[in-house]
C-alpha cells in the first residue's frame, strides 16, 4: 500500500472523513422529502377534496394552474428516484418497486394533467404529492435503517490510533504517523494508548482489552512472546511490542475487508426475496389494470378507475420485501463481527442453521495444543506426604528447564499457588529427566526409561489406566526411592465441555478427529462425552471421513485451525476455522472464529438461526398483509363504504416497511 497516495487510510483502515455514497445518498432522499413536502401544503390548501373536508373555499383564478406546475415539480424532482428506477428495471428486465412506484405517480399526474386542460373528471394531485412525499420518507428512512445496521466496522475502524512511539536503533523515542511502521519496528505502548499494528510483545508485562475485536470481554493478559492486535487497549503496564503486520495486513484491516465482503455477498433468502418482488410485481401489475377495466365496465368514471389501479400499485408495492433480507444481512453480520467471528460465504452461514453433526479438530481446538497436569499421585507415603508436596518439589526443579513438560508442571503449581524451593546442584539428566537437591536431599523426576536402566518398576492399575489414555508418565522419586507419578496430556478446554454440551442439547451429534493416538483420542472423547471420533487421521484422510457422513444424510459443519484441516473444511456444509488469531485470511473456511473457543460454534449456530428467523418473519411481514390490502385497495368493500385511496395505501406500504426495519433491528443471540 503506497500510503503517500492515500491520506486518509490509516493501517490499511479508511478514515476517509467526507461523506459515503450511501451517506449523499440519503441526504439527498432528505431534502428530495423536504423540499416536496414544503410544496404539498399549497396544493392540500387548494384542492377542492380538502376543502370539502375541513368546509372552507379557497378558489381564485389560475388556481388549478398552479396546482398543476406545483404538482409538476413535485412529480419529476420528488418522483425522479422513482422514475429512474422504473427506466433502470425496465432495462434489466428485473420489475421491482421502482416499476409500481414510477408506474403508479405516472398513470396519476399523466391523468390529472388531462382532467385538468379538459376540464372533465377529477384530478388527485393531492393524493400524487402525498404519495411521493410518504414514499421519499420511506426511502430516506429505509436507508438510514441500512446505515446504521453496517456502521459497525466504521466504528471498529475509527479505533485505530494515529500515531505510534517508534523506538529508533539509537535508542530514542519518537512519534511517528502509523502508516510509517514497517515489519520489524519496535514500538513502546503505555498504559491506556492504543495498540497501533499487529505485533509480539517483545517486553513488558501487562492486560489488553480486545473486547471490541474479539469480543473477549475480559482483559487478556500479555507477556512477553503475546500477540497483540492493531486498536486494542493496552490497559496496565508499559510494554514494547515488535510489529509483524501493518497496512491492509492486519487483523483490523482484513476483518472490514472480510464484512464488507460478506454484507455485499447474495443470500439465498435474498434471491427468494428478489423472486418474489419480480412476480409480485407482474400481480401487482395484472391486477392494476384488471381493476382498472373493471371499474370502467362497471360504469364508475375514468378518475375513479385510475384511482383504484394506482391504488393497488402502491400498496403491492415490494418495498418492505426489498429491505426484508438485506437488512437482516447487515445487522446479522455487523453482530459476528462483535462476537469475534467472520462470515466469507453467505449461503453456508445460513446452513448452519440445519446442522446435524459437528466434528471437531482436537489439537488446539478442543485441546489447548500445549502439555498440562492432568493426575498426581502419590505411590509412597515415606516420600511424600500429599499431592501438594510432590508438585512443590517437582516444579522447584523443572523450574529450571525449558522442556515443555517442565513448563507445565510449573504452571500447575503457579495456578494452585504452591511455592517454589531453593534447588541446589540442579543436573539434567539428558533424555532421561532432572536432578537437584532440595532441603538436604536429592530428589529426580524422570522418564520411565530412567527407571528401567536402574532396575525399578512400577506397577499401578491407576498408572496404567492413564498410560492407556496415552498421557504421559513422569516418576518423582527422592534418594531413588519413587514417591510420586505425575501424568501429562494435552489439556481439555474447560469451554470445550460447555459447548459439546450444549450443542448436544441443541440436538446436534458431536465427534472428532484427529491424528493423535487411538488412547489419546479415547480418552479425550470419553472426558467430553462425544458421540464418535477418528483417531490416527492423516490430513487429507479428514475429508473422506466428512464426505462419508454426508452420504449417510448428515449435514455437516467442521471446525479446525484451517491448515492441516483444509480438506476437510472444504468438504464440510459449513467450514469453521477456530482458533484464527490474527490470521484472518483463511481462504478455506466458510466462517474464521478470532477466538480459539468451541463455545463460539454454538454461538455461530444460534445466529445463524435467528439470522434465518428474522428473514422468514421479514418476508412473512412484507408480503402477508398484501392477502388483505390488495381486495381493499382494489375497491372490494366499495358498496359498505371502505375505501382506500393512494396516500393511505402509501402508509400501510410503508408500514409494513418499517415493520420490517425495526424487526431486523431488534435481532438477538439467545
Amino acid at each position: 500500500m503506497d500510503h503517500r497516495q492515500d491520506k486518509k487510510t490509516f493501517h490499511g483502515v479508511n478514515h476517509e472523513t467526507h461523506p459515503s455514497n450511501h451517506e449523499r445518498m440519503i441526504e439527498n432522499f432528505k431534502k428530495r422529502f423536504l423540499i416536496s413536502t414544503a410544496l404539498t401544503f399549497p396544493i392540500l390548501l387548494l384542492s377542492e377534496t380538502i376543502q370539502g373536508f375541513f368546509e372552507y373555499e379557497l378558489i381564485f383564478e389560475g388556481s388549478q394552474y398552479l396546482v398543476l406546475s406545483i404538482s409538476a415539480f413535485i412529480y419529476f424532482y420528488g418522483g425522479y428516484p422513482f422514475l429512474k428506477g422504473l427506466v433502470s428495471e425496465f432495462k434489466k428486465r428485473l420489475l421491482g418497486m421502482m416499476t409500481l412506484i414510477g408506474l403508479a405517480i405516472s398513470v396519476a399526474f399523466i391523468y390529472s394533467v388531462y382532467a385538468t386542460f379538459s376540464q372533465t373528471g377529477m384530478d388527485f394531485f393531492w393524493e400524487l404529492s402525498t404519495l411521493i412525499d410518504i414514499m421519499l420518507l420511506g426511502h430516506w428512512l429505509e436507508m438510514k435503517s441500512v446505515l446504521g445496521a453496517s456502521r459497525a466496522l466504521e466504528e471498529i475502524a475509527r479505533l485505530m490510533p494515529r500515531e505510534a512511539h517508534l523506538l529508533t536503533e539509537a535508542g530514542e523515542i519518537r512519534d511517528v504517523d502509523v502508516n510509517e511502521l514497517k515489519p520489524g519496528n519496535v514500538v513502546i505502548i503505555k498504559p491506556g494508548e492504543k495498540i497501533p499494528a499487529d505485533g509480539i510483545v517483545v517486553e513488558g508485562i501487562t492486560s489488553v482489552n480486545e473486547s471490541m475485536l474479539t469480543g473477549e470481554s475480559k482483559p487478556v493478559e500479555k507477556t512477553r512472546g503475546s500477540k497483540v492486535i492493531a486498536a486494542s487497549i493496552n490497559e496496565e503496564g508499559s510494554i514494547k511490542v515488535k510489529i509483524e503486520k501493518s497496512g491492509k495486513d492486519t487483523y483490523l484491516a482484513q476483518m472490514v475487508e472480510l464484512v464488507k465482503k460478506a454484507q455485499e455477498s447474495r443470500s439465498r433468502a435474498q434471491d427468494i426475496a428478489d423472486r418474489s418482488a419480480f412476480y409480485l410485481t407482474i400481480i401487482a401489475i395484472f391486477v392494476g389494470f384488471t381493476t382498472f377495466l373493471l371499474w370502467v365496465i362497471a360504469g364508475k368514471s375514468l378518475s375513479f378507475a385510475i384511482e383504484r389501479m394506482a391504488t393497488v400499485m402502491v400498496i403491492t408495492c415490494p418495498h418492505a420485501l426489498g429491505l426484508a433480507i438485506p437488512l437482516v444481512v447487515a445487522v446479522s453480520t455487523a453482530i459476528s463481527a462483535k462476537n469475534g467471528f467472520i462470515v466469507r460465504n453467505r449461503s453456508a452461514f445460513e446452513r448452519a442453521k440445519d446442522l446435524e453433526v459437528v466434528v471437531f479438530d482436537k489439537t488446539g481446538t478442543l485441546t489447548r495444543g500445549e502439555f498440562g497436569v492432568t493426575d498426581i499421585l502419590i505411590l509412597d507415603k515415606k516420600v511424600f506426604n500429599d499431592e501438594t508436596e510432590a508438585l512443590s518439589i517437582s516444579a522447584s526443579l523443572e523450574s529450571f528447564s525449558e522442556h515443555p513438560i517442565s513448563k507445565a508442571i510449573v504452571l500447575k503449581a503457579k495456578e494452585t499457588e504452591i511455592s517454589i524451593l531453593r534447588v541446589d546442584g540442579f543436573q539434567a539428566i539428558p533424555g532421561k529427566g532432572l536432578r537437584g537437591n532440595i532441603n538436604g536431599n536429592e530428589y529426580k523426576i524422570v522418564s520411565p526409561g530412567f527407571l528401567l536402566e536402574i532396575g525399578k518398576t512400577v506397577k499401578d492399575e491407576k498408572i496404567e489406566k492413564l498410560a492407556a489414555q496415552g498421557k504421559t508418565i513422569v516418576y518423582v522419586l527422592r534418594e531413588d526411592k519413587i514417591g510420586a507419578a505425575i501424568a501429562l496430556a494435552d489439556v481439555i478446554r474447560e469451554e470445550s465441555k460447555k459447548a459439546i454440551s450444549e450443542l448436544k442439547s441443541m440436538g446436534i451429534k458431536c465427534m472428532m478427529i484427529t491424528g493423535d493416538n487411538r488412547h489419546t483420542a479415547a480418552w479425550v472423547a470419553s472426558e467430553l462425552g462425544l458421540d464418535n471420533y477418528y483417531a490416527e487421521v492423516l490430513p487429507y484422510e479428514k475429508a473422506i471421513h466428512i464426505k462419508e457422513l454426508k452420504s449417510n444424510g448428515f449435514k455437516v459443519a467442521m471446525a479446525g485451525d484451517g491448515i492441516n484441516d483444509a480438506q476437510a473444511l472444504v468438504e464440510a456444509d459449513l467450514g469453521i476455522a477456530i482458533g484464527a488469531g490474527t490470521d484472518v485470511a483463511i481462504e478455506s473456511a466458510d466462517v474464521v472464529l478470532v477466538k480459539n473457543n468451541p463455545q463460539d460454534v454454538v454461538k455461530l449456530i444460534k445466529i445463524s438461526k435467528s439470522t434465518y428467523r428474522k428473514m422468514v418473519q421479514n418476508l412473512i411481514w412484507a408480503t402477508g398483509y398484501n392477502i388483505v390490502a390488495i381486495p381493499l385497495a382494489a375497491g372490494v368493500l366499495y358498496n359498505q363504504g371502505v375505501i382506500l385511496n393512494p396516500a393511505v395505501s402509501a402508509i400501510i406500504m410503508s408500514l409494513s416497511t418499517i415493520i420490517v426495519a425495526v424487526n431486523s433491528r431488534g435481532m438477538k443471540v439467545s
